[in-house]
């Protein structure tokens, strides 16, 4: 098989910054296949939509002949990756850790193909090193290059605290570079620094230092922010059909273009309207992560539910009040997120929905946050856009 230059150009779309394209070509030059790296760290049980633009680009280099290597972060996810956050991350136990990648493999095999996947364990190696082995490592690095991180700095600006074991990250993610050889390394924008400091252990190794190959960096459900669990504005690839479609109905139209581009590979067709535009692409990514006739159901429902207004003959979860509990739609709603839907909503939120106008009862808007609902008679309560439940 031919590595050369037929590959660099669809291996070069996509991605938001290259270090370096000659580089690449080099070693696609090279005619053998390439050992291409994507480090993921079990922080939490569940893959998101954001994860799979790495995983996309892996899949990409196992189609065309190369050797994809999944790094499952075990020891790095104990100190959870700093890129761009403003605090330390929640310490996780080994324990922990590995129960989360267990879900993340089966995950992840829903992009790439298991029987073309090499998965190795970065504890692999870390474990068998001595505290004199950690020092020596911590040799190669220098504070001064520590400190050039941009999140770094900023928290120290603003005199937020930097903890010793943070520092460890970028060098453990760089030893795991040295220890696979890689010929590649895929990680988001935010992933530059820790993929440079890989490339400087290698070289002071005596190996080919690999190419860093950026990818742009999913926005969530917010508009605003990365996606991310933590952050509430993420789409599990293990969600259910129904709860994909309906979140990836509520990105704005302005998300769109990013979304085509980043999870479909293609351009929006701006002459579909927009309302059309975002069921295909709600459709498509459902049918991506289930089947197709999962995935039509999904829009059939949602349509049903929500574009035909006819929440009376939908599919809803059943929700049955505590005895005991206030009959008030800020109590109802929250235990109604809570018990039947899974989702943490303080009582503020409620309040913020109730004032945007999203909550209804019986098909009627409630506009008064003090309401009681006669949950006695029996009907709807819609909660948000995406969301209702049956009553008796």
């Amino acid at each position: 098989m031919s590595y050369s230059l037929d590959q660099l150009a669809p291996l070069l779309a996509g991605c938001a910054q290259v270090l370096s394209r000659d580089e690449l070509k080099t070693k696609l030059d090279l005619g053998r296949p390439l050992r291409v790296k994507l480090g993921v760290d079990p922080t939490s049980p569940d893959i998101h939509l954001g994860h799979t633009v790495g995983l996309s680009k892996l899949r990409q280099f196992q189609e065309l002949g190369h050797e994809a290597i999944l790094i499952i972060g075990d020891f790095t996810a104990m100190i959870g990756d700093p890129s761009g956050r403003s605090a330390t991350r929640p310490h996780l136990s080994h324990d922990q850790v590995m129960e989360h990648a267990k879900s993340y493999q089966t995950q992840a095999f829903k992009i790439l193909d298991p029987d073309k996947t090499t998965i190795r364990f970065n504890g692999e190696w870390f474990e068998a090193m001595g505290f004199e082995d950690v020092i020596r490592l911590n040799s190669r690095v220098t504070l001064q290059q520590m400190f050039q991180r941009e999140d770094f700095r900023d928290r120290m600006d603003r005199g937020l605290p930097v903890r010793a074991h943070e520092i460890q990250y970028p060098i453990m993610q760089g030893w795991d570079s040295v220890v696979i050889r890689a010929d590649v390394e895929l990680g988001g924008t935010d992933q530059l620094f820790n993929i440079l400091v890989g490339r400087d252990l290698q070289h002071e190794e005596g190996q080919h230092q690999q190419v860093a190959m950026m990818l742009p960096i999913l926005t969530g459900l917010d508009g605003t922010q990365k996606m991310s669990k933590s952050l509430g504005n993420a789409v599990g690839v293990a969600e259910s059909p129904s709860e994909m479609f309906g979140k990836l109905m509520s990105i704005s139209d302005g998300q769109m273009e990013e979304y085509y581009r980043l999870l479909l590979h293609e351009n929006l067709n701006v002459e579909l309207h927009p309302m059309e535009a975002k069921k295909s692409l709600a459709e498509r990514l459902t049918a991506r992560f289930h089947s197709a006739a999962e995935a039509r159901h999904a829009r059939e429902e949602f349509e049903l539910r929500f574009s035909k207004r006819d929440l009376e003959s939908a599919e809803l979860p059943a929700y049955q009040p505590i005895g005991e509990l206030p009959h008030d739609i800020i109590t109802l709603g929250v235990d109604a997120f809570d018990r039947v839907l899974g989702i943490k909503k303080s009582r503020g939120d409620l309040r913020r929905l109730v004032e945007g106008g999203s909550v209804s009862w019986r098909g009627e808007k409630i506009a008064d946050h003090k309401a009681i609902i006669p949950v006695r008679e029996g009907g709807v309560l819609k909660l948000d856009r995406r969301n209702a439940v049956r009553i008796g």
